[in-house]
């Protein structure tokens, strides 16, 4: 139990860092969502569908689909909400979007933080690129189609409504989506620090161990998937980087262990943000949930096969070699 000379520092606590992490994602979503607007206005995609209509099509998406997508692999997922609150989606798209980048987000930033604790950087960014497209794809022949635009609205050209009022529904829907932010971010950062004031992190990985099994992890691990699932690959970065070089785990347990939270990471931070677009819960868990579960048994079976053959000799420790691994 929490003494209660803690839970109200705790909460100041969460307070403060909420308003701190709502700015800086500010400094990020505001001008992607401008940008997004103007290329959205000025009719520049339409001028662009013969390069990105193979491409996107090929993920079952609108040509559109490749601004949000090249803006949360690149950017992150502040970013590409932000795009993605201001195109219009249907909500089979927008989940497809959101599965996608839930995987993939940040991919040259979080690949070089998992090279440096274990796992080889192209290996890591391969990895977490092909699960988003398979995802993607299964995904797609699941969830119903979008609706179809309607014909009479699609032939309508963007400068028949007033510029000015389409700046105004910007900067309306752009203010209820940083509330919504700010809330959402803001409650999970008070829960967070009243989680570590509690000390139940570390009770937390005793009693998931049987997941650990489930996910084909190490119950030793445990801490470090903990931190990676609550806080992320790079706001845990730390953590993970640090007790990855102490040299206390083999080899295999880190790479699955890599795996495993380069698909699956960031569990409460980055779904709630989807979330605040109205993608229902189910669809910014459990994808790449199952995703990692596979990615990890599919590892392990490999690993297994070149055991046999001879081709995988035993490696202790983890000692990372570079920027890169």
């Amino acid at each position: 139990m929490l003494a209660a000379d803690k839970v109200w520092p705790a909460i100041r606590e969460g307070l403060q860092r909420g308003l701190r992490g709502t700015l800086w994602m500010l400094k990020i979503l505001v001008p992607c969502s401008l940008l997004t607007f103007v290329i959205d206005v000025s009719g520049l995609l339409s001028h662009l569908d013969f390069i990105l209509a193979p491409a996107m099509g090929f993920l079952r998406l609108p040509p559109e689909a490749a601004l949000p997508l090249t803006v949360g692999l690149l950017a992150g997922i502040y970013g590409a909400v932000a795009a993605l609150a201001v195109l219009d989606f249907s909500m089979t798209e927008t989940i497809l979007i959101a599965v996608f980048l839930l995987i993939s987000h940040n991919i040259i930033q979080e690949g070089i933080v998992q090279a440096r604790s274990g796992l080889n950087f192209f290996k890591a960014t391969l990895v977490r690129m092909t699960a988003s497209v398979v995802t993607v794809l299964c995904l797609a022949r699941l969830l119903p189609p979008g609706a179809p635009v309607d014909v009479s609205v699609a032939v309508i050209p963007r400068g028949v409504e007033p510029f000015g009022a389409l700046l105004q529904g910007w900067l309306w829907d752009t203010g209820i989506l940083c509330l919504q932010i700010f809330a959402i971010i803001t409650a999970m950062m008070v829960v967070m620090e009243l989680m570590r004031a509690a000390q139940i992190i570390p009770l937390l990985a005793r009693l998931l161990r049987p997941v650990l099994w489930l996910m084909g992890l190490s119950r030793r691990v445990g801490i470090l998937w903990l931190t990676a699932a609550v806080f992320g690959l790079t706001y845990g970065a730390a953590v993970i980087v640090e007790e990855a070089r102490a040299g206390t785990f083999e080899k295999d347990e880190i790479e699955r262990l890599q795996l495993s939270i380069g698909i699956n990471h960031a569990l409460i931070e980055d779904p709630a943000i989807f979330m605040a677009l109205g993608i229902p819960a189910l669809w910014v868990w459990l994808p790449r949930l199952v995703a990692a579960l596979a990615a990890v048994h599919l590892y392990r079976l490999w690993t297994i096969w070149q055991r046999r053959r001879g081709g995988v000799p035993g490696e202790p420790a983890v000692k990372p070699v570079g920027r890169f691994g």
